[in-house]
């Protein structure tokens, strides 16, 4: 376990109470009050994106999405719901391991040579509303990922540390989502400060709100509610149900582990790798991939550079370049190895998949590549060889 690891939600001792549409608006201005910064989704450019929120007027209340692999569209709803929409292009990684941060500058001074100046740590309080299940397993990998072991990295725990996080069950999955198999949703059981579910039905429009942490108890008891009685509660844990007999995607049943382990020399790599564009888009979307890479700037005069930190991918050339040329040097090699890392020796290096069943890959993959559907073919290969006589 490390720092970030908690023991939030580990009872079902939590305050618990229902919130009317305008408990969201007062949720975040007691979230301001207590001098945060409230990132949560919103609608912008045809998409549904993250960004800082004034009020909760500015989530995508109305607003659904249409998923399919390489294809995402947002379309207006027949009802008022607030977070009726499944994985957007961001995740929450944006704002923790953000795609380029600074290391450091150095100046040169003519009396006393170089002046190098480290970047210090962003000081930020963040408070994450809407965190899908998926995105909540995610930060956990990240916490382990970036927070665990022996080389932490200072910025990703100065933005992660103390974070309030606000999770939101899923009640309508997309055609892309397959958190189920992953075992990451679409309810949550653990890892939040507050946890809401959305219900619009004959009954109205309200959220079942429970707390997880004593922060998110203080949180709620600022709020106007009212008690949650067992129709509420029933509504909420039927919705949850109905999403999870309702995902568009699924893993194959199988050990993926073993199943990655074993299919590396596998036909169908040739099949997925020639629509495959080593565009790295699935990378960039990924909620927990965090491969990086440094660029060093200077200005004109050559007095003043700087180090930059980047989001780097597995899909790109350079990637892999040691002395003579690059390791994985064709689009078959990249893109296995992107899949058996994410599916399988993720385990080794962090005790878990690197999966968590948002999609994203799926949806913003613009050939249309559908891991679920990789791993389903690679497990039948297995079988008919295992079969053969």
């Amino acid at each position: 376990m490390n720092d970030l690891e908690d023991d939030r939600a580990d009872s079902g001792d939590r305050a618990e109470a229902v919130l009317d549409p305008g408990g969201l608006d007062a949720l975040v201005r007691a979230l301001k009050r207590r001098g945060r910064t409230v990132i949560g989704p919103t609608v912008r450019d045809g998409a549904i994106v993250l960004d800082e929120l004034d009020s909760a007027d500015e989530l995508p209340h109305g607003w659904g999405v249409e998923l399919e692999a390489g294809q995402y569209r947002i379309r207006r709803r027949p009802d008022g719901a607030a977070f009726a929409h499944s994985a957007g292009p961001q995740s929450w990684k944006t704002y923790l391991h953000p795609e380029r941060a600074r290391q450091w500058t150095v100046d040169r001074d003519a009396a006393n040579g170089p002046v190098v100046r480290a970047e210090e740590p962003r000081s930020v309080s963040y408070a994450f509303l809407g965190v899908r299940p998926c995105d909540l397993r995610a930060i956990r990998i990240l916490d382990r990922v970036m927070g665990g072991g022996r080389y932490r990295d200072p910025d990703y725990l100065s933005r992660r540390t103390g974070a309030f996080l606000v999770a939101v069950e899923c009640t309508e999955p997309g055609a892309t989502c397959f958190c189920v198999s992953m075992g990451a949703g679409p309810g949550v059981d653990a890892g939040y400060d507050l946890a809401l579910t959305e219900l619009v039905d004959a009954s109205g429009h309200r959220f079942l709100c429970r707390s997880g942490s004593e922060e998110g108890a203080a949180v709620l008891a600022e709020l106007p509610r009212r008690s949650a009685d067992e129709s509420v509660r029933t509504a909420a844990a039927g919705v949850v149900r109905e999403a999870a007999e309702h995902m568009g995607r699924s893993m194959p049943p199988v050990d993926l582990r073993s199943l990655m382990r074993d299919s590396l020399e596998a036909e169908r790599w040739d099949d997925v790798t020639s629509r495959c564009l080593s565009c790295g888009n699935c990378t960039m979307v990924c909620p927990t991939c965090f491969c990086t890479t440094t660029e060093d700037v200077t200005d004109l005069t050559g007095d003043h550079a700087e180090r930059w930190r980047r989001w780097d991918s597995c899909y790109d050339l350079d990637f892999s370049f040691l002395h003579g040329g690059p390791v994985r040097a064709t689009p078959r090699s990249r893109y296995r190895q992107w899949l058996t890392h994410k599916l399988g020796t993720w385990h080794d290096q962090f005790d878990s998949s690197g999966c968590v069943g948002c999609g994203r890959c799926i949806v913003w993959c613009p050939t249309g590549i559908d891991l679920t559907e990789e791993a389903g073919a690679l497990h039948r290969e297995a079988s008919r060889k295992e079969a053969a006589p």
